[in-house]
């Protein structure tokens, strides 16, 4: 690949991911100082990354992949999003908000693909190449959640300017989009499509293999516990009087990278149970450790909480795409990927939200949240999963050199 390209696609990745960081994290808050939105408003608000998550299928297989020219897209869908996310910032209530973020989301998660589809394209090695330019989003997320703990808009409750710092960052990636590499849909016209390939579905013939259906579906389940991090940890911090929460948790995310690298090492040595298994721990431990931590003398249990992060997501999501990718050959090495992520990041993190919405409200008083009670459910829930997983799920040996 040549230097300019690597560039222009490393620039890429830390823009998409600086716009999703730049608000997502700190949605929360900025929800329950700016409207005092209930646990319930807040689920709707975070489920529509799962809801988008559904629906993106239909827009990279109907649309990206028959008719226009992946970057293209690209370019119009984060200009679109830059107005969405403008007037979501300038929103009076939740329920002037909540149709800017709900659209916003539709138009947000396939783009997610669609970065993935142009750079992959230029790449005549990926396993080689995509790491070194994927890890500049997370980059762009840690850049993006301590400009946000700098600038303190957290504390002087002016996170409304989070919209507006990504929506000039999503229409300078728009324009930023029409000149990278030209990346041509692959599927001609002519050629039929099925609607179960386009949605992954031709990938369920997988689950008749048993140690792959527990993966499956206790993926599902794990992105229950997932989804409290997400959409309540950021609110958590703030309210318990922790300062530049939003920079703090950026620790998460260089965590992310450090085991990222880490991790065909565990899988080479260990093997993918113990280190599916750890991920798994690693949740529990974690909520645990925000159920009896504070602001105060045990701030140190906040901070390690936050930094399990990379052990929590690598060793159980990623870990887990390498598995699905393992176990489904050439044959549906694409639509199996789509599978697993329309069950997690649709199907599971749909469930995950609006269930920690529920239990939030229902541990809240005039003075705020009950966070221990909170906390300790999501930790329960893990160790359950855990303990299920560790009597049913039988070991595999994968062997990779990278990922």
């Amino acid at each position: 690949m040549k230097l300019i390209t690597k560039l222009q696609l490393s620039f890429l990745f830390f823009l998409e991911f600086f716009i999703w960081g730049g608000w997502f994290v700190t949605m929360g808050t900025f929800l329950s100082q700016s409207f005092n939105a209930s646990g319930g408003q807040l689920a709707m608000a975070y489920e529509t990354q799962s809801i988008g998550a559904i629906i993106a299928p239909f827009i990279i297989g109907l649309i990206a992949d028959r008719y226009f020219a992946a970057q293209k897209i690209l370019g119009i869908l984060h200009i679109l999003g830059a107005g969405l996310l403008f007037l979501a910032g300038e929103s009076a209530s939740f329920i002037n908000f909540y149709p800017y973020i709900f659209v916003y989301m539709l138009l947000y998660m396939p783009t997610l693909a669609l970065v993935n589809s142009v750079a992959f394209r230029q790449m005549k090695n990926p396993s080689k190449e995509f790491a070194s330019i994927r890890v500049m989003g997370s980059l762009g997320w840690i850049i993006a959640g301590l400009t946000i703990g700098y600038l303190a808009w957290e504390n002087t409750q002016l996170l409304k300017y989070t919209f507006y710092m990504t929506s000039a960052a999503s229409l300078f990636l728009g324009i930023y989009s029409f000149f990278l590499p030209n990346t041509p849909p692959k599927t001609k016209l002519d050629k039929k499509f099925s609607l179960k390939v386009i949605l992954g579905l031709d990938a369920l013939s997988l689950l008749k293999d048993r140690s792959y259906l527990i993966f499956f579906i206790s993926s599902v389940l794990v992105c229950i516990p997932l989804a409290f991090y997400y959409q309540h940890a950021n609110q958590f911090l703030n309210e318990i009087g922790m300062k530049a929460a939003a920079s703090k948790m950026v620790m998460g995310q260089i965590s992310e990278v450090f085991f990222l690298l880490l991790l065909p090492l565990f899988l080479n040595r260990y093997g993918l149970k113990k280190v599916l298994v750890l991920g798994v721990l690693a949740w529990g431990l974690r909520y645990l450790l925000f159920a009896f931590g504070d602001s105060g003398e045990s701030t140190w249990m906040l901070l390690f909480g936050i930094i399990l992060h990379g052990i929590c997501y690598d060793f159980f999501f990623v870990s887990g795409q390498i598995y699905t990718d393992f176990k489904a050959g050439e044959q549906y090495k694409s639509s199996a990927q789509g599978l697993i992520t329309l069950a997690t990041y649709g199907v599971g993190m749909l469930i995950g939200f609006r269930f920690a919405g529920w239990l939030t409200d229902q541990y809240i008083s005039e003075v705020g949240h009950f966070w221990k009670e909170i906390w300790i459910q999501p930790a329960i829930f893990s160790f359950v999963i855990l303990i299920l997983f560790l009597i049913s799920f039988k070991n595999e040996t994968i062997k990779i050199k990278s990922i």
